[in-house]
């Protein structure tokens, strides 16, 4: 292994995981939600906001729409 390695010739790239990147959101759950994210991702050994964007990228692979049945 070289001590000094010149890279004056070295060219500029794009970051190819640029666009896999997350983008930071503030969104309001409620309580309820968040301890029952909390207390799966316990469980699973992982993140709560890691569950969350998980169980979203879920939701957007396959499609899938909330499913409101509303009473009076």
């Amino acid at each position: 292994m070289k001590e000094e390695y010149d890279l004056s010739r070295m060219q500029r790239r794009k970051n190819p995981f640029a666009v896999k990147l997350k983008k930071p959101v503030t969104i309001r759950l409620g309580e309820d939600v968040v301890d029952y994210f909390k207390s799966l991702s316990d469980e699973m050994g992982l993140p709560y906001q890691s569950l969350i964007n998980l169980y979203l990228r879920d939701c957007v692979s396959t499609h899938r729409k909330p499913n409101f049945n509303w009473t009076e």
